[in-house]
């Protein structure tokens, strides 16, 4: 790591080295793009009784709840991943109940068809004409529960959606709402009666988290608080649909930096070259892992991004995309594995250039 001795914010940043500290310097000058002091302002406050409000009902979890706040001020859309009764649902459903918007729940199984989730025409006899009839997909946020028990042609419904914002029916297409962020979970695929994600799809996931077992002393907690009355029941909106699309322009304007875009480009670039890896990252993922950078320096009140904003994101961001060559499986080696030696390798910028 290099060093930059013309700095004065060692002592701040001495654990990361002092090459961060020049670059925290000249990103923390406003930029004529950068985001207002009172839109930041807005977004850590409405941020805070969010995860104020998702942490009553998902207990001993705050990073979980933070990647899911970051996810959804990035327009990105989410994936769970992990076994039955962990609260991957309660997850999504507290996010959604957080926010006074339009919500809809998906229960995906294998006789689910596609028409089900995009909307379907149907013949009016008293217009003498087709009208569209909407799907689950057309709302604010979609919960969308044990996705991969859906068939493949049923999961490839949500592609457009996801993507583009938009599903296209007979020819016509229709605009989905705004905000709009499909949180979906998923069980292990070794389980049975599930079919694993296409590459495509799991590509338009901006990230893929899993919530893992309690400490013991949290799953006392969640016995106190969920033995009795249901947390979720009690759970009142605390922001509504029109303030998050107004916290989402204030992270669009967040000012990174030309060092910043290189260093995400060379991040993504090192998954594709390595041999541990037979898929590494697309430039989508190189686009998700920007945007939730920006959304992750706005919920810490910043208005610019840090090199430790893109390193705290590139596990979640990066690994649900990659494919390991057969060495790799061979040797027991996890994509987070691979990726946190990436990171190391891959030179963090000294400044803004």
């Amino acid at each position: 790591m290099r060093q930059d001795e013309g700095t004065n914010l060692g002592g701040i940043l001495s654990a990361i080295g002092a090459a961060r500290d020049g670059f925290v310097q000249e990103q923390g000058m406003q930029s004529s793009s950068g985001a207002d002091q009172s839109g930041l302002e807005l977004v850590t406050e409405v941020a805070a009784r969010m995860h104020q409000a998702m942490a009553t009902v998902i207990v001993g979890k705050p990073d979980v709840i933070n990647t899911a706040i970051t996810v959804l001020l990035a327009e990105g859309h989410l994936l769970i991943e992990d076994v039955p009764g962990v609260g991957k649902t309660m997850l999504a459903k507290a996010l959604a109940k957080s926010i006074d918007c339009s919500v809809r729940r998906v229960q995906f199984t294998p006789d689910l068809l596609p028409s089900d989730i995009t909307g379907v025409s149907v013949f009016n006899q008293d217009l003498r004409d087709f009208e569209f009839r909407p799907g689950a997909i057309f709302a604010n946020v979609v919960v969308g529960d044990e996705i991969n028990r859906a068939s493949p042609k049923t999961q490839s419904a949500m592609l457009e959606c996801m993507e583009e914002g938009q599903v296209t029916v007979d020819g016509q297409t229709y605009e989905l709402h705004k905000p709009f962020i499909v949180m979906a979970t998923q069980n292990p695929i070794e389980m049975e009666g599930t079919y694993p994600l296409p590459e495509a799809q799991r590509d338009r996931f901006m990230a893929r988290i899993s919530m893992g077992y309690p400490s013991p002393a949290a799953e006392v907690a969640m016995l106190d608080s969920h033995g009795g009355a249901f947390p979720l029941e009690a759970m009142a909106p605390v922001t509504d649909g029109d303030t998050v699309a107004k916290l989402i322009e204030t992270v669009r304007t967040l000012h990174t930096s030309a060092a910043i875009k290189q260093y995400v480009v060379d991040l993504t670039t090192a998954t594709r070259s390595t041999p541990a890896l037979r898929l590494g990252a697309s430039p989508r993922a190189s686009l998700h892992l920007l945007r939730a950078a920006r959304a992750y320096a706005a919920l810490a009140g910043r208005d610019h991004v840090l090199p430790d904003d893109v390193q705290a994101l590139v596990e979640p961001i990066l690994a649900h995309r990659m494919i390991p060559a057969g060495e790799t499986q061979m040797a027991h080696r996890t994509n987070s594995e691979v990726l946190h030696e990436l990171v190391r390798r891959v030179p963090v910028p000294a400044s803004a250039r």
